[in-house]
This record gives C-alpha cells, sequence and structure tokens, in this order.
C-alpha cells in the first residue's frame, strides 16, 4: 500500500476522531507521541524519561457550554491511588449528608452505686473514623460524671459493626509500622498509633522519650543515648528501635543532637491489641479504676446505654480523608455505606433524612455493591464504574478513568451538597497534600487549584478544580503509571499551572 496513502488515512481518521470528541489517547499515532500535550508537560515527562503513553490528562470545563481544553488518553482505566478517595468521600456526602455523624455507645448490664459501676463496662463501636484520644478521654469524664469511677468488673469492646477478614498489616508494601496502613475497626481507636516525641537533654546526655496514648502493659524506653555530632539524617534508622515484643519498645542506637526535638508516629506492633491496651491506660489515667480485664467481646440484648459519644460530622471527617489523604479513615467511610438499607432516593433522598439503623454490619463487599449502585443511578450506564477494593485508594486493583473522574467532578460542583465536597480538597502550593504542588515562583496554580493527590510506588496522580486566568473554572485530572512514575511529578504541575493560565 502506497505510504502517501497510509498518511492520508492516518490523518483522516485523525481529524474524524477530533470531530467526534474521541479521547486524544484513542487518536493518531501523533497524539499518542505526546504531540498534542502541554509544552511544559511533555518536557517534564522527558526529563523524567517517562513517556507519554504513561499519562492520562484531562481539563474540561465545569459549567456547561464551555471549551474542553484538554483529553489525551482520558478513557483509559489508570490505578488512581489516592485519588480514588474523591468516590468514597463524594458518594458519602451524597448519600449520607454533610451532617451525619457515627456514635461510640457505652452500656452496661450492671448498676452505680456510690461511684461504683458493679457489673461490666460495654463501649461498642460504630465505625467512627476520627475517634482521637482527646474525644476518649471527653467521654471518659462524661462516664465519671454519670458517677461510673470504678468499674467491679470487665470493660468488654464491642467491634461487631464491621466483619473483616484478617489483615496483615504489612502485607501492601512490607511496612506494617507505618499509620498509613493502619486497618479499620468499628472501634478504631487512635488510628491504632502510638506517638513517641524525642526531646534532646544534652546536660544529662540522652534524649527524653515520651509517649502518648498512656498503654497498659507497655514498656517504653524513657530515655535514648543522645550523638552530639552529626546530621539529623536518617534518624529513625540510628535510633535502632525495637518493636518485635508487642510488650516494650526500645532503643539500640542514639538520637541525634542536632535533630532537636521531633515526633515519631507508629502503628503499634500488635494492632489486634491496640483498643485494650490504650483504652485501659487512658482510663486510669484519667482517674478511673478497673477490678477485672479489658477484653473483647458482644454487647449483650437489653444492656443498659450509659453515654453516647458522636463523631465529628461528616464534612469535617472528609477534609481529613481528602487533605492528608488519610486511608484507615477512607477506609471507615467505604464499610459505612455497605451498612446502608435500601432506599428509594428517586423519593426518599438521602440517608441523611433518615433515623441511622445499620442494616448489616459492614463488609467491604458489600460497600463495593453498594458504591456499583450508587455510580450507577448517579452517573449512568454511559460512564464506566470504577473498579473498588477498600475505597481508600492503597491498592493495586483499584481504577478509574479520567472522564469519570471529571464527570465525577462536575456533578460535584452543582450538587446542593457539593459545596462541603469540593472545601474538604487541598489547595495547591497552600495546604494538605497539595501544598508539594505549584511551589515554582509565579506558578498561576498556586492558590487557585482545589486537588485530591495520589502516590504510590509507580503512581502519581491529581484531580480537582483549577480556577482559570479567564475566569473559568476547569475539572482538571492526570495521572501517571509507571515504574518512574514519582520522577514525573512535575509533569502533573506543568499540567496545573497550563490550565491555570487558560486564556479565552
Amino acid at each position: 500500500m502506497p505510504q502517501a496513502f497510509v498518511r492520508f488515512v492516518a490523518l483522516l481518521l485523525g481529524l474524524l476522531a477530533f470531530s467526534w470528541g474521541l479521547p486524544v489517547g484513542a487518536q493518531t499515532a501523533a497524539s499518542a507521541s505526546g504531540a498534542s500535550l502541554p509544552p511544559g508537560v511533555l518536557a517534564a515527562l522527558q526529563r523524567a524519561q517517562v513517556p507519554a503513553s504513561a499519562l492520562s490528562a484531562l481539563v474540561v470545563p465545569v459549567e456547561p457550554g464551555g471549551q474542553d481544553r484538554l483529553r489525551y488518553r482520558a478513557d483509559v482505566p489508570v490505578n488512581p491511588a489516592s485519588v480514588m478517595k474523591l468516590v468514597t468521600t463524594y458518594a458519602a456526602i451524597d448519600m449520607l449528608g454533610p451532617d451525619f455523624t457515627w456514635a461510640t455507645r457505652f452500656l452496661t448490664d450492671g448498676s452505680i452505686e456510690n461511684g461504683v459501676l458493679r457489673g461490666n463496662l460495654y463501649v461498642r463501636g460504630g465505625g467512627d473514623p476520627k475517634l482521637v484520644l482527646e474525644r476518649i478521654l471527653q467521654a471518659f469524664f462524661k462516664l465519671q460524671d454519670l458517677g461510673v469511677q470504678v468499674i467491679l468488673g470487665d470493660m468488654v469492646l464491642d467491634h461487631s459493626a464491621f466483619e473483616l477478614p484478617a489483615i496483615d498489616p504489612g502485607a501492601f508494601d512490607g511496612e506494617a509500622l507505618r499509620p498509613y496502613n493502619a486497618s479499620p475497626d468499628a472501634l478504631l481507636v487512635n488510628f491504632k498509633s502510638v506517638i513517641l516525641t524525642f526531646r534532646p537533654d544534652p546536660v544529662n546526655g540522652v534524649a527524653q522519650v515520651l509517649s502518648e496514648p498512656p498503654m497498659a502493659r507497655l514498656a517504653i524506653d524513657a530515655s535514648v543515648p543522645l550523638a552530639r555530632s552529626g546530621a539529623c539524617g536518617d534518624w529513625r534508622g540510628g535510633l535502632r528501635a525495637r518493636f518485635d515484643d508487642a510488650n516494650s519498645i526500645r532503643f539500640e542506637g542514639r538520637y541525634p543532637l542536632s535533630c532537636g526535638e521531633l515526633k515519631w508516629p507508629v502503628a503499634y506492633q500488635d494492632p489486634s491489641s491496640y483498643a485494650a491496651r490504650a483504652l485501659e491506660g487512658m482510663w486510669r489515667s484519667a482517674g478511673g479504676a478497673i477490678t477485672g480485664g479489658v477484653r473483647s467481646g458482644l454487647t449483650p440484648p437489653g444492656a443498659q446505654l450509659l453515654y453516647e459519644a458522636p463523631s465529628l460530622p461528616l464534612a469535617e471527617i472528609i477534609v481529613d480523608v481528602n487533605q492528608w489523604s488519610n486511608n484507615v479513615m477512607a477506609q471507615q467511610l467505604f464499610l459505612t455505606l455497605g451498612q446502608l438499607p435500601p432506599v428509594n432516593y428517586a423519593t426518599e433522598g438521602s440517608i441523611a433524612s433518615r433515623q441511622w439503623q445499620p442494616a448489616q454490619p459492614g463488609r467491604f463487599e458489600r460497600s463495593r455493591e453498594v458504591l456499583a449502585q450508587w455510580w450507577q443511578r448517579t452517573f449512568g450506564p454511559r460512564t464506566p464504574a470504577p473498579v473498588l477494593d477498600n475505597g481508600s485508594g492503597l491498592s493495586r486493583d483499584e481504577r478509574i478513568t479520567p472522564e469519570a473522574l471529571a464527570t465525577l467532578l462536575r456533578h460535584a460542583a452543582t450538587h446542593p451538597k457539593g459545596a462541603q465536597f469540593v472545601q474538604s480538597l487541598s489547595v495547591a502550593g497552600v495546604n494538605g497534600t497539595a501544598s508539594r504542588l505549584s511551589r515554582s515562583p509565579g506558578s498561576l496554580a498556586r492558590g487557585n487549584a482545589f486537588i485530591k493527590t495520589g502516590t504510590l510506588r509507580d503512581v502519581t496522580g491529581i484531580a480537582g478544580y483549577v480556577q482559570a486566568a479567564n475566569g473559568a473554572r476547569y475539572a482538571v485530572v492526570g495521572f501517571i503509571n509507571h515504574p518512574n512514575a514519582p520522577a514525573a511529578r512535575p509533569a502533573l504541575d506543568a499540567l496545573l499551572d497550563w490550565a491555570a493560565a487558560q486564556q479565552d
């Protein structure tokens, strides 16, 4: 076949693809090579030695009637990393409502007299994504105000609101002590983490070690010798910390004086016993006493409710999920959605208008079903549904197309409850995980882009909104799936700046 004819057919197909609005990634070979990408994006990819075919990107107006600016491989399913949290948090806002709260309930099968509870105290988790130390102490002080100073029985921890498989916290990337790998729990106490603070004491030649929360039956070295010379560097490695015993945390190395005071959040090495150790330690430190043990169990029928501790509202919870990319909080949301009873949304609106009664324990498989139904109902069959695993993006299996994400972003921008969703995003160059973006002098995206970021070993991505120089607001989505993806992050910076610089 003559080469001139081949070139003519390729040109004709390219023109037809443009006129039909097909994704650029599905068009000509020239497009696949990146010729249609903004120069700054293409240059950043080339510097990182990442091919243009590893990028999927889309820049489209939020308001109807505007001009699409870029579609490049926008219909290609990609691993979105933590950007998948946008699906979970928007579904939660839509189905639960921004004022939705979880409840941790404190119940008993005994009686209270003269400051003594004769019986067991049951702590029934309701899936609160942010049951942190301050709020637990508030609940304990409230119980003491109600007359429970001494428990003549056990403290029984009820985790049954979620039914979860056994989870190895190190299975994903071998980093079991990283707090981002904490697993979900109906009674999720302080993200199952211990915060270690190292405070140099040069006079005595040590760094004092402070820890929170107080953990029952956990011995932590009170100090570690100082290294008086040398840079801070890999100070964690220099500590030579020992986490191999569930009853102790030891340090066999030194702490650099040059580091000053630093904190090290670590996931507790025995997560299954974390809640029991932490709640017992906190109860005692709050002035309470207990004669029995702290153990897991079920709340018996007929137990009397003493106090119900509400969570923060959903609108505040998703700020932590989206701005700081909290994985376990996202999974708590995801599992909660799987507890929803059947609702005729066409006539009844969101679940927030109904009294919250979980239909069943939260399970990942049920959550995937609920999210798939919600997606179909909200966006219709023409927008391909995402492939969900745990709803946090901490997965090698989750997939979504940039086109689908842009559809979600556009929908959220005009949703009656969408303002809280948009406000939960990081501002590029200013706060949250997006503070690392748009740092170059004169960046137009800095302060004008509201973004969710995502990062895995071979994934980097962004999705959100950009307010452009022409006054238009654009939904911007960009992903790089490639072994060298982290080095190509400047290409996404360039994409945000290009979108922000759009003129009429």
